[in-house]
Formats: structure tokens, sequence, C-alpha cells
């Protein structure tokens, strides 16, 4: 029986993005349930001073978002086209100030990212390996759709991402140029439909099947060798940066940065080359384009750690010199800044950005030329982290969330950093228990630190210790997925601990911990741990611990290395066997490094050791972590864990198995289930209450 606490997490609108112009104008996306309850359906909703005005309606959800200034509103959605056929990809809308949307544009494979310029639009597009342009890339579509081949011939690393598979098509950037009127305009024939009619041989008289309206026809851009992960363009619609993964000799699936001219006059230029050790990703332009934020990521490598940090290029003065475009030196941003951010531009001199701070969020900001920036807001003392940062009319604007803190909307003043509440078209859900922290020393003398969020009443209360994943990561935010509130209301005590590698912390947090998974990070959450169970308010004698992803080697190590201690193990799409982990993840990131860390750090090792009784949760869609992990923990758990069987001989280790979910568990009913589950096995093992099955699990 699912309790009101779960339902009120699942049903609840949450906020799923923000759009901004720098005009001023501000757009949230809110996921809510849809009519049948069984799935999140995405709106768009306008905040106007004190005011929210609603946009989109209907069961199809809005996908990516462009406003203009005039208060047109581009985005894409599944609606039904203008000729009443049923969309199976995403078609392209304008919304005017008053009335009603008008279709754009459709295409097979629909339409990815969009960004407006000056007069143009700028969307990321599915094509085609061979179309040079989208008549070719709707014949050649339609060819392979009626030959009924699904087959893909790959020449690079990796061939599927978190929960999909990649390929045939490659991602390409596009650009159409916008009508003064959108709403007014008249539609275009389908690209080279005038040719086609000049056409003679079998097939010239068939009728042309693409009979949506086309106000807009997309010219793509040449794009460099590799994948397109990520991209940037100025607000002109001149110059974009694209980040394209590539596998080139012994390195796979490294990331090179071009720059791309959105004119088209000028083919792609390398503006900077991977190695072994570094990479490089697109980040913002500049409010008049000259300059762009790009950012050096360096590899974690057998001896080196992962680390971030943004750097600054003039591509005015690098595109006038005669020096090739990848040696133009770019300066580094705040290099006394211990922290891992991605800058926005406030204007011309300022730049904006958060990061994690100490267990909370933090918004930066300083000029190019300043060592290091100040704190706007957020830090120690209170209890919120920023998300979705940008700049509106002047304001910093930004989503706000805390471990028991829905998402919500914000304003920041950038001179004096105070926070003034935004309309809220999300639902605030109650805030339950208490939120306290625990401190302790690491074997190192590290200082550490954990939320503890804590039922009401005297206690003492039976405890559950959540890891997080990452292993880059903090817990400070909110999440639907790894909530804590469910917990607390059952009367669970929830530890929530940032160990080494946790983000927020500085760099030397993220080295102690990064060469030795299973080590550091493991006693830091054990020091916490004891903090944690030497209040009165906890019962050491009643615990248990869980943890998804990094968080689920966690859990799978604590299994093995810890005896009794905890009652129970939850672990979530969790690394079982590391070392077949690097040939099958599609993290070409994680096999090296590894290498010298597997014979030392490998759970499958000690699984003769565990004795209590372990839930496997894991999805067959999962690409990041490999369902051949969860099916491999599940069947060394029966064959040689130490844990004693029921009074049947029956196992006590249990396996909850998503056909059709990847990584993390979206589907409504899905996440229903997957907290009911975990409740009901914390329950048996660690309170001894009988656990009831859910009907819905059959």
């Amino acid at each position: 029986m699912t309790s009101q606490s779960i339902t009120t997490l699942l049903d609840a609108a949450r906020l799923a993005g923000l759009h901004t112009t720098p005009g001023g104008r501000i757009l949230a996306r809110v996921s809510r349930p849809d009519a049948k309850g069984t799935a999140y359906r995405t709106e768009l909703v306008e905040l106007i001073g004190e005011e929210m005005v609603t946009l989109t309606r209907g069961s199809a959800s809005v996908g990516s978002v462009a406003p203009l200034e005039d208060g047109t509103t581009l985005f894409t959605a599944k609606r039904p086209g203008e000729d009443g056929s049923e969309a199976e990809d995403a078609r392209l809308w304008a919304l005017p100030v008053r009335g009603e949307a008008r279709e754009l544009a459709s295409r097979p494979g629909g339409f990815g990212g969009l960004q407006a310029g000056d007069g143009v639009l700028i969307a990321q597009l599915s094509v085609h390996s061979q179309a040079r342009d989208e008549a070719e890339h709707a014949k050649l579509t339609a060819e392979r759709s009626d030959a009924k081949v699904t087959a893909v011939l790959h020449d690079g690393f990796p061939t599927r991402y978190w929960d999909h598979d990649l390929g045939p098509a490659r991602e390409v950037l596009a650009v159409a140029e916008l009508p003064e009127d959108l709403f007014s305009a008249p539609a275009l024939p389908r690209a080279g439909a005038a040719d086609e009619e000049r056409s003679e041989g079998p097939g010239a008289d068939e009728p042309d099947e693409e009979t949506s309206p086309q106000v807009l026809r997309f010219r793509h851009l040449e794009m460099p060798p590799g994948e397109l992960t990520d991209w940037s363009a100025d607000r002109a619609g001149r110059r974009a940066l694209v980040t394209m993964r590539d596998s080139v000799g012994e390195l796979l699936g490294v990331s090179r940065l071009y720059l791309l001219d959105l004119t088209g006059q000028t083919p792609p230029r390398l503006l900077r080359e991977a190695t072994a050790e570094e990479s490089w990703s697109a980040g913002a332009f500049s409010p008049d384009g000259g300059r762009v934020i790009i950012g050096r990521e360096q590899t974690w490598t057998e001896s080196a750690a992962a680390d971030s940090r943004p750097f600054v290029l003039d591509l005015d003065r690098a595109l006038a010199g005669d020096a090739p475009l990848q040696e133009a030196e770019a300066s580094e941003l705040w290099p006394q800044l211990d922290r891992w951010v991605d800058p926005i531009w406030l204007d011309e001199a300022t730049l904006v950005a958060a990061s994690d701070d100490e267990g909370r969020g933090a918004l930066w900001i300083g000029g190019l030329e300043d060592p290091a920036p100040r704190r706007l807001a957020g830090g120690p003392g209170q209890e919120l982290s920023f998300s979705a940062v940008q700049v509106a009319a002047g304001r910093v604007v930004a989503a706000a969330s805390g471990v028991a803190v829905a998402p919500h909307p914000v304003a920041v003043d950038p001179a004096s950093g105070s926070l003034t509440a935004l309309p809220n078209p999300a639902d605030e859900i109650p805030r339950t228990g208490d939120l306290t922290e625990v401190s302790a020393r690491a074997e190192d003398g590290t200082a550490l630190r954990a939320w503890l969020h804590l039922p009401g009443g005297e206690g003492p209360h039976p405890l559950v210790v959540f890891a997080h994943g990452g292993p880059w990561g903090s817990w400070n935010a909110w999440t639907y997925r790894w909530n804590p509130g469910p917990f607390v209301d059952a009367g669970y005590a929830v530890l929530l601990p940032d160990p080494a590698i946790s983000t927020g912390y500085g760099q030397a947090m993220i080295e102690r911990g990064q060469h030795e998974l299973g080590g550091a990070p493991f006693t830091d959450i054990m020091a916490l741990t004891d903090a944690a169970i030497a209040r009165p308010d906890i019962d050491e004698s009643a615990t248990a611990f869980a943890g998804g992803s990094y968080g689920g080697y966690m859990a799978n190590w604590v299994a093995g290395h810890t005896g009794d201690r905890f009652r129970c193990i939850v672990t979530h799409a969790s690394l079982w066997d590391t070392e077949t982990m690097g040939h099958t993840t599609d993290n070409s990131g994680w096999d090296r490094p590894m290498r010298p860390q597997n014979p030392r750090f490998n759970p499958k090792a000690s699984v003769a050791d565990i004795v209590v009784p372990m839930l496997v949760i894991h999805g067959d869609k999962d690409y990041r972590v490999p369902i051949a992990q969860g099916h491999a923990l599940w069947y060394d758990l029966l064959a040689f864990s130490a844990t004693p069987r029921d009074e049947h001989g029956r196992t006590r280790h249990r396996y909850l198995y998503f056909p059709d979910e990847g990584h993390w568990i979206q589907g409504r009913g899905n996440a229903e289930v997957w907290y009911a589950t975990f409740l009901a096995f914390l329950d048996e093992h660690v309170r001894g209450i009988a656990p009831q099955r859910p009907a819905t699990l059959g």
C-alpha cells in the first residue's frame, strides 16, 4: 500500500526548466502527471511580474523552447499537425502573445535544442547520415523505414548512451531564416519539391507524402567529424561552438571543440584538440559574441583526478590573427576559485556561476580579471542550491532547491545578492521532519559533514544511510528519485553523507578518493555514520545502507566489508564487477583509470563476506551501468554470499527489475513501486514488519 507521502511526491507539479531572454522574459517548464496519472506531461508557463500565464495546454509535452523578445514563443511538441495528422516526431510551433500556436515545420526525427538569433533560428536536428539536406533526409529515412531495417553500422565509441541507442542518424546544427511575421508568412513548398516535380521515371507522378506546412526551411551546416554532444551560439546567430565526441587512435569518445560559422560561408575550424589528459567543452558567448567561455576538463586517469576549469577566449582577436585558431591563447577565469563552475555572462565584463558549496550551493559573481569571484548568494549557513542559472533584464534568474525544499524559481540582485521568490508554477511539497547536520573527522584528519533528516518525535529512530552517485556529487539539492521525505515520513532518519570525491569542498576533497573508490570514501561514510548513531535519537541497532550508481557501488562495497553492521543493503543501478564494467559501459573514461584499482576495490571479490539481505534494483535500458552488472550481482548473491536463508530455505535477497527503465526510474507507476518496495524491504529487515507486495507488481 502506497503511503500518502510517496503519492504527494510523485503527483506534485515539478519545475522542469527555465528559459529567459536578455530583455526580461521568464518562462518555466512545468511537469505534472497526465490525465491518467501514469506519465508526466510538460507545459509552458510565463512568469510576468507577480502573475503566471499558462502558455500551452493539452496532452502533448513541450520539448525544446526558444522565447523571442517580441513575446512569441517557439517550442517543439508532438501535437497533431495543422493537417490533422498524428505526430510521430516533435514538430516546431510558434505561439503568439495572443492566439493559437502555428505549426512552423515538421520533419522525420523531429527537432532537438533550439536557440533564436537575430532573424534566425538555430536547431539541432537528427539527420540521416548520408543526407545533404532536408529533402534527402526525408527520402532516405523513408527508404530505411519501408525496408524495415533497424541495423546500425558504427565506426566510433560509444554506440549507445545512458538509455538510448546512437545512430544511424547524425546530429547536425541547422539554420532557418525567421520571417518578420511568423503568423502571416506563407507556407513554403517542401525543400526539393520543385526538383521532384520535374523529375522523370518511376515514381515521378507519385503524390508528395509531406503534406504539413513548412513555414521555415532549414539549411544544414557542415559539421566536423564525430558526434555532436553540446553546442552554444551567440545572440546574433553568427557563430556557434560545438563539442564533438570522436574516437581517434587510442582515444575513445574524447571531446574536441570547433567553431562554426552559422552563415555557412566558412567550414568548421578546430578550436581545441582533445588529448589523453584533457578535453574541452562549449560555454557561453559574451553578449556581443566577441568572447566565449570554454571549459577544460582534466581527464580522470590512473594518476590524475578529474578537474574542471573555465577559460575565456577572445574570438574576435583570435580570428583577426594569423596563427591557427587552436593556438589562440585563452586565459583562465577566476583561477583562485576552488570550485567547479560553468559561468554565464551578466554583461560584457561580469560573469555569474553556480557551484556546489559545502553541502549547499552558491552563486558567484566576478569580473574577467578577478583572481576569484565573490559569493553572491548561498553558501554555508543556509540550505539552498542553484541550477538553471540565466540572466533576464540584468537580474540573475535560477531554480533554487534544497535537500528538503522542492525547486522553485528565484531572482537574485547582482549587486546585493538578495533573493526574490518568483511566482512558482510548481507545487510546494510540505516539509517533513527536521533537518540538521552531522560532522566527523576522516582518518587523515579531513573535516567531514552530512545532512541528517530526522522524523518527528524523540526517537531513537531507525537509520538509513544514502550514498550519493557520481562519484562526483553532493547531497545538496532536491531530488525526486532519492528523496528522503517518504523515508522520514515512514519513521526513518536519513543520513546524507558527502565523503571524499564529493564536489563543493575543493579539489583536494575530490583527489582524496579518486584513486581509491573503496578507500577514503568508504571510511569517510563510516565515520559520519558513527557520528550519527552516537546521537541519542538514533537507534544504532536498527540501521540500513543504500545507494545508486556510484552510491550502488558503495552499497555493494559496504555489504562485503561491514558484516552485519547494517540490517540490510539496497543497491540500485550498481557497479558490481568493476573490471567487466569497463568493457560494457557507454563511458569510455572508466576502464583505464580503474585498471590499477580493480584488484583492490572490486566489490565482487568480497561476495563471500556478504551476510545481510540485499535488494538489487536495475533497469534493462541502463547503458551507463549495464544490466549485466545487476544480473551478475544477483547470480553471485544467490550462489556465493553467506547470507542465511529463510525458514523455508529460500533466499532473503530480492531483485527489483525494470525491463523498460534506464539508469533512472522515470515512469510514474514504476517510481511508486520503487519507493514502496524499497520501504517494504527496510521495514522487513530493520523493523521486522512483514512486507506487503504491491498488487501492481503482479
